[in-house]
């Protein structure tokens, strides 16, 4: 099966250029550890009366189908891939054009919470030198190792209130391998290098876990018992390794490509996990990531499919969706992504962002990617490395939960505006315009009764009986069992104080469609 080929940069295109240097503060693993011994000397305790933990605040767990953190607030990673450390440059990409301060600002400010920061183990070896750098735009890169960069990239991360998960992408610069061991990097130093960089951070909130494998397929087996070839077993043999280490991570889990003759993206199949699921020595560190891709990587032949794309949710249902759905364990969409120029594609993203959801119930997710060189998918940013792909942009504003919004960061946690916010005050109507054998068409309205405008609105209820939200207008509408949000269609996303919006949607039910009793905009109940 085709996948994506990471066309590392040409030399000759970077570009020399005077730069500001902008130096981070000490790493915050050093500074807790010091902050711990300081304590430790001097008998110091904080009371539970002073200090109190911010939403958002790590370590996470996990929750039924939920991630959470240390207070068990809901949290939602809605991030982006940032790729180039598991290639022979052993940097993050784009350093070539930009400073990588710089470039994590615009992620932040793109609306994006976590990154995902794939690496190969090679990076670890001596000789690994990284290129492709501008010491000219990051002159506080300079003559670090790999290892040294990541620091500096997590560090930043986390001053400006970005999440980061780690991604053992390949074992080395080469290229990606079907299973997590080769033979020139055994299943023990897969292990050894994770044990080494859960003690590297433990203790910095900003690193959340770990994506223990990319995208295991081919031979790659689930529940089969062989020790050569199951990657749930394997999983768990790295996994409880790294929780012994770093008993705050999450362990992030892919899929296979294929199990039990049925088959799907590489990395994307978690059927398995139904029969025979990941056994952690700690349940509640364990999610689950699937990968799903368009045409423009390769033209599955769901995609030809007479019914699509009404046919896409029960595939992502059958793969991997179960597992939220059912309450089992979170999900997670580590990659995925188009070049958007087809109209299948267009169709499988707007229905895919829809199946996900938005607010922190939804399913989480980091887009691929950043980084506009990846050959069959391009980036959010375009081949300048600075300016952004509105196109695609805008396919996922709607969905995206900002630091402190809900995954990132201290801030809030919920959707765009926070639970419970004071500024927030609203009136919902609600009415079923029409109705025949086994559905019905209804239209809602949102009154901004407060004295401040709501900047990107999104509007939950639950169903009461077998409602199915089959289509909708004016508003991106998404559900989860009985769980339902609509969220602004971008053009209408500001409800300034005394106005209203409206939307409709049409559904399926076996039974009388029955008004839901309760609505919450961003978070806040309404009237």
């Amino acid at each position: 099966m085709q996948h994506r080929h990471h066309h590392p940069h040409d030399p000759r295109h970077q570009h020399r250029r005077a730069g500001q240097a902008r130096w981070t503060r000490w790493p915050r693993r050093l500074a807790a550890t010091l902050l711990a011994a300081v304590l430790a000397l001097t008998g110091a305790v904080l009371s539970t009366g002073t200090a109190q933990a911010a939403p958002g605040d790590g370590p996470w767990s996990t929750s039924g189908g939920q991630i959470v953190d240390a207070a068990g607030n809901e949290v939602r990673m809605t991030g982006i891939n940032w790729f180039g450390m598991e290639t022979d440059t052993f940097a993050p990409h784009g350093l070539w054009a930009r400073n990588y301060q710089d470039m994590l600002d615009q992620v932040k400010d793109l609306g994006y919470n976590t990154l995902r920061l794939p690496f190969s183990n090679q990076l670890f070896n001596a000789g690994a030198t990284p290129n492709g750098i501008d010491f000219t735009r990051n002159p506080d890169l300079q003559g670090l190792t790999g290892i040294q960069i990541m620091d500096r990239i997590i560090d930043y991360a986390g001053d400006i209130g970005l999440r980061v998960f780690l991604d053992r992408h390949r074992p080395d610069s080469a290229g990606q391998s079907e299973l997590w061991y080769t033979s020139a990097y055994s299943e023990q130093r897969w292990i050894n290098d994770w044990v080494m960089l859960a003690n590297r951070y433990r203790g910095d909130d900003t690193v959340v876990g770990a994506d223990l494998h990319n995208e295991p397929h081919g031979a790659a087996t689930w529940g089969s018992g062989t020790q050569s070839t199951d990657w749930r077993l394997a999983a768990e043999r790295a996994g409880n390794a790294v929780l012994a280490a770093n008993p705050d991570w999450l362990i992030i889990v892919e899929g296979i490509e294929c199990y039990n003759g049925d088959c799907n993206w590489w990395g994307g199949n978690l059927m398995g996990a139904r029969d025979h699921p990941v056994r952690l020595s700690n349940p509640n560190k364990l999610v689950y990531s699937a990968h799903e891709y368009a045409t423009s990587v390769f033209d599955q032949p769901w995609f030809s499919d007479p019914s699509f794309p009404n046919n896409l949710p029960a595939r992502w249902d059958r793969y991997w969706g179960f597992l939220e759905t059912t309450d089992t364990a979170p999900v997670l969409l580590g990659e995925f992504g188009s070049t958007l120029t087809a109209a299948k594609d267009q169709q499988w993203l707007t229905r895919l962002m829809q199946y996900l959801g938005t607010g922190t119930s939804g399913i989480d997710f980091t887009y691929w990617s950043l980084n506009p060189n990846s050959g069959d998918t391009g980036g959010i940013l375009n081949g300048d490395w600075t300016t952004v792909d509105t196109n695609k942009q805008r396919y996922l504003d709607a969905y995206l939960l900002p630091v402190g919004e809900g995954g990132g960061g201290p801030g809030g946690p919920g959707d765009p505006g926070g639970p419970g916010d004071p500024t927030v005050s609203c009136r919902v109507t609600y009415a079923v315009t029409s109705s025949w054998n086994g559905g019905f068409q209804a239209n809602v309205t949102i009154a901004n009764t407060g004295a401040t405008p709501v900047n990107g609105w999104s509007l939950g209820w639950s169903f009461t009986g077998s409602e199915q939200i089959a289509s909708s207008w004016n508003a991106r509408v998404s559900q989860s069992g009985r769980a339902v949000t609509a969220a602004d269609a971008g053009w209408n996303g500001t409800l300034a104080a005394g106005s209203t919006a409206s939307f409709g949607f049409t559904a399926t039910t076996s039974g009388t469609a029955t008004a839901p009793t309760a609505f919450a905009l961003n978070g806040t109940t309404c009237a």
